[in-house]
C-alpha cells in the first residue's frame, strides 16, 4: 500500500537501522505523526509464544500512572443483588442471564472489557465462544472476576487495562497521547513492559520479548531497545 506524502516525509525522520531508546523513540513519535488530531503513542511487541497455544496464551492487567486519554466501556455480569452496585461504580453495561441471553442470540459485543461475579460465572458458559476469541471472557487471573465488583469497575475506570496477545503472537498496546510529556510516555511504557515480562506463560521457552516498535496513529513504526 502506497503511502501519503506526509507519512514519507515523516518516515525520513527515522533510522530503518537503529532501535532508539525509548525515551527517544517517544520524542520522534510526537514528530512522525502525521494527523491533525491528538494521536495515540502506541507500543506493539512481538512475542516468542506459540498463539496457537492456549497455554500459552497472553492475559494481563495493568494500571498505568498515566491516563492514556481515553475510557472503556465495561460490561459488568452480575446477580440482581449487585446490579445497583454496578451501576453506582460506573459500569455502563450491566445485567446477568438476561444480558447473557441477550449476547447469546445476538452475538452482538458493545463493551471493551467483561467483569463479572463468582456466582455468574458458571451462567458465562453460554457465551464463552463469543466471549473467549475477543479476549473478553472474565477472568480471576487478569482481576476481571471478584465478589467485590465495585472495586474491579473503580480501577478499570481509575485506567487500569486490560491486554492480551493476537493470532499472530503480538501484542499491542496504546500507552498515551502524542500530547503526553515524553517523561510521562516513558513511565507509561515501563509501567506496560513489567506487566508484559509478568505475564510470559512458564511453557515459552527460548526469547520472550523479540522485538517492539513504538507508533503514532497513522505514523511509520520506530524500533526501540527493550
Amino acid at each position: 500500500m502506497a503511502h501519503g506524502k506526509k507519512y514519507q516525509e515523516a518516515a525520513k525522520l527515522i533510522d530503518l537501522a537503529k532501535t532508539y531508546a525509548p525515551a527517544e523513540a517517544f520524542e520522534l513519535a510526537k514528530k512522525v505523526s502525521t494527523v491533525k488530531f491528538d494521536a495515540s503513542v502506541e507500543i506493539h511487541c512481538k512475542l516468542g509464544i506459540d498463539p496457537k497455544k492456549s497455554e500459552q496464551a497472553i492475559r494481563g492487567m495493568v494500571t498505568l500512572p498515566h491516563s492514556i486519554g481515553k475510557t472503556k466501556r465495561i460490561a459488568a455480569f452480575v446477580d440482581s443483588t449487585n446490579e445497583k452496585v454496578a451501576e453506582e461504580a460506573g459500569a455502563d453495561i450491566i445485567g446477568g442471564e438476561n444480558l447473557i441471553n441477550k449476547i447469546a442470540i445476538s452475538g452482538k459485543i458493545d463493551f471493551d472489557v467483561a467483569v463479572a461475579t463468582p456466582s455468574i460465572m458458571p451462567k458465562l458458559a453460554k457465551i464463552a465462544k463469543i466471549l473467549g476469541p475477543k479476549g473478553l471472557m472474565p477472568n480471576p487471573k487478569s482481576d476481571t472476576v471478584s465478589s467485590d465488583i465495585k472495586k474491579i469497575i473503580a480501577e478499570l475506570k481509575k485506567g487500569k487495562l486490560t491486554f492480551k496477545n493476537d493470532d499472530t503472537g503480538n501484542v499491542h498496546q496504546s500507552i498515551g497521547k502524542v500530547s503526553l510529556e515524553t517523561a510521562k510516555l516513558l513511565e507509561n511504557y515501563q509501567a506496560f513492559m513489567e506487566a508484559l515480562r509478568r505475564a510470559k506463560p512458564a511453557s515459552s521457552k527460548g526469547v520472550y520479548m523479540q522485538s517492539c516498535t513504538v507508533t503514532p496513529t497513522m505514523g511509520p513504526a520506530i524500533r526501540v531497545s527493550v
